[in-house]
């Protein structure tokens, strides 16, 4: 493309407010499914600490298959009660992030769960976190016991290379969406689980883009009202009191929020924009009459409309249903209205994807749906953002999403190495542009 189309296409994406009339814009949804996707499972009776039982799933080995998605039509489901749970007091005066560097830099990258070079590699790119997922599924109350020494040994491994941890807890697609009293409690009690039992992991992310259809239905009611969020919200308290309860100084993150959404319950791929989302909750929470907080801090997802998209690209339009990385005024109002406070914002995810080179073609496999950029772009994008983030009032750090490409085309190649660990041209600056945005602000 010219430097004179580019241009245009840029200067008509922000008249447009960002190019999302649409919802998603160019970019595919985002998911870490593609690393850790579902794996067939048999079901077994197995005794909980407690004498209790519970159906348990035991675990093939991983495959690399993503996961089942439920359609994406409006569902006609009216919202499920969301009825926020009672508050236990609070054992503290609240949750703190983290001690460390004042900008946390990461990678979220699933691969570094197994035993291998990735959580080494990770390190020496200059990364002072790491991002994994642990997923919830239904009828399950508590971790397996294989699940739980994965986490001890992701932790452990972490700590020798001073990697902060970031857990992700979130369910395998829509169609597992914790929408009754039951599921949350089941939700809930996952999590308070692991912060019990894995006390090295500190942050635990609610959730994943729970403005997208993808990852949660129903979206809207049949009235077209919103049905996502006050669901999710009732999730968010149900897991923010029972983490805490298991352990008061554990940080808890909400929201996780995908960066464009439609607003149109009627629309062929009805999701939120994330402005609509947070209003949403702050309904939801204000209509509970909630005292106690649901979250600690709040993730987010400011994902560019494609990889060619600068991240610096502001969308000025009040209309507009896109938030970026450089809107992030208009995101702290929206957080600021919602939850009567300023909260800290962890940007939890964003990839710029690369071209892959016809030498290392044979590493992967299926049809690339994207348009990636050439590694240049990718350091230097990179680059931009964590140097806008870092000084940006109020942001705490931001997770690359991943340090290592995923093998099948279909998830991302925005790593800094390839599927076979070998580094692509970008990763000096990268490299680079991390160690100074994790030394803090630098205009």
């Amino acid at each position: 493309m010219s430097i004179s189309l580019l241009a245009l296409v840029l200067i008509l994406a922000v008249a447009c407010g960002g190019g999302d009339e649409d919802g998603e814009g160019a970019i595919r949804v985002t998911t870490r499914a593609h690393t850790v996707p579902p794996v067939p499972a048999t079901t077994t009776a197995t005794t909980a600490p407690d004498g209790s039982t519970e159906q348990q799933a035991t675990t093939a080995p991983p495959t690399t298959t993503s996961p089942t998605t439920s359609p994406t039509t409006t569902s006609t489901v009216p919202p499920t009660t969301s009825t926020l749970p009672p508050a236990p007091a609070p054992a503290t005066t609240g949750a703190k992030p983290s001690a460390g560097p004042s900008f946390v830099v990461g990678a979220v990258d699933d691969a570094a769960r197994h035993q291998g070079p990735v959580l080494e590699q990770l390190a020496a790119a200059g990364f002072g976190a790491l991002a994994i997922t642990s997923y919830w599924d239904p009828g399950r109350s508590r971790p397996s016991r294989q699940e739980l020494e994965v986490l001890r040994d992701v932790a452990r491994r972490a700590a020798t290379r001073e990697l902060r941890v970031f857990l992700s807890v979130f369910h395998r697609g829509s169609a597992n969406t914790p929408l009754t009293p039951e599921t949350r409690a089941q939700f809930a009690s996952y999590v308070a689980a692991i912060v019990r039992d894995v006390p090295a992991i500190r942050d635990v992310i609610v959730g994943n883009e729970p403005n997208v259809n993808r990852f949660w239905q129903p979206q809207f009611g049949s009235g077209g009202e919103s049905a996502a969020a006050p669901s999710y919200l009732a999730l968010l308290a149900q897991v923010y009191d029972a983490a805490k309860q298991a352990d008061a100084d554990v940080f808890i993150w909400g929201g996780a929020l995908g960066p464009r959404g439609s607003d149109r319950p009627e629309g062929a791929r009805p999701t939120h924009s994330p402005g609509m989302f947070i209003r949403e909750l702050g309904t939801a929470l204000r209509a509970s009459g909630r005292a106690r907080p649901v979250l600690d801090g709040f993730a987010y997802h400011p994902y560019p409309e494609t990889s060619s998209t600068p991240p610096d690209l502001e969308h000025p339009n009040p209309r507009s249903r896109t938030i970026g990385l450089a809107d992030v005024a208009r995101l702290k109002e929206l957080l600021r209205e919602a939850f009567g406070r300023e909260l800290p914002i962890l940007y939890s995810e964003l990839g710029v994807e690369t071209v892959i080179p016809p030498e290392k073609a044979r590493l992967y496999r299926d049809a690339e749906p994207a348009q990636p950029a050439g590694e240049r772009t990718q350091a230097d994008f990179y680059r931009q953002a964590l140097e806008l983030a870092a000084c940006q009032e109020g942001v705490v750090g931001m997770l690359l999403f991943h340090s290592h490409d995923e093998p099948s085309l279909i998830g991302f190649q925005s790593g800094v190495y390839y599927v076979d660990g070998t580094p692509k041209s970008s990763l000096p600056a990268v490299r680079k542009a991390i160690l100074a945005a994790r030394a803090g602000c630098v205009r």
